[in-house]
């Protein structure tokens, strides 16, 4: 099962994933793009709400190589295998918090949590255009205007919470736990 998870599952690319998260994060995180906004006028947006998906199209790609019949037919439970990499990968990504952020941290389990969930009624691909569309829709929609014309966060919006917000982390962290343990419960073998 190490050869399987290695070499079919490739569950190495993960910590590449987050390196690439690390980097991008230090050297352009910051930087603010223009974006649209549906509420009115135009706002900016840090590149470091975007960076997320990096992580989610590793770990979605690592679930979409897969064999079938030797599954099906393994000793070994592979969806406890797939339950391990992932939580590890959460774990080097929470290691990475000093460089990245919590913010930074928080919204890739966020995103990561939706994509597992996504997956487990679509497919792959749809679980990262799922996490990005939510990423965008808080951008756009997140922060509508008050009449003052500031922009004020919407309670719905996670992902634009900021760092030391701790009601943020921790439904983030018992959405991430419910992800890993629904979104990847074995699937029906007819499927």
């Amino acid at each position: 099962m190490k050869l399987y998870a290695m070499s079919v599952r490739r569950w190495w690319v993960l910590v590449p994933a987050v390196l690439a998260l690390m980097l991008v994060t230090w050297l352009i995180g910051a930087s603010p793009v223009p974006v649209p906004s549906m509420l009115g006028g135009g706002g900016l947006a840090q590149i470091k709400h975007f960076v997320p998906v990096i992580v989610s199209v590793a770990a979605m790609y690592c679930l979409d190589r897969r064999m079938r019949e030797a599954e099906l037919t393994a000793v070994v439970p592979v969806r406890s295998l797939d339950r391990a990499a992932v939580s590890a990968g959460a774990v080097l990504l929470l290691a990475t918090t000093p460089a990245i952020g919590l913010d930074v941290a928080r919204n890739t389990l966020l995103i990561l949590a939706l994509a597992l969930v996504v997956r487990r009624i679509a497919n792959e691909a749809t679980a990262v255009a799922a996490g990005l569309l939510y990423i965008i829709a808080n951008v756009m929609l997140g922060q509508p205007p008050d009449p003052l014309g500031h922009r004020l966060g919407s309670w719905w919006a996670l992902p634009l919470y900021p760092a030391r917000s701790t009601a943020a982390l921790v439904f983030v962290a018992a959405l991430f736990a419910g992800a890993l343990a629904w979104g990847l419960a074995p699937r029906s073998r007819t499927r």
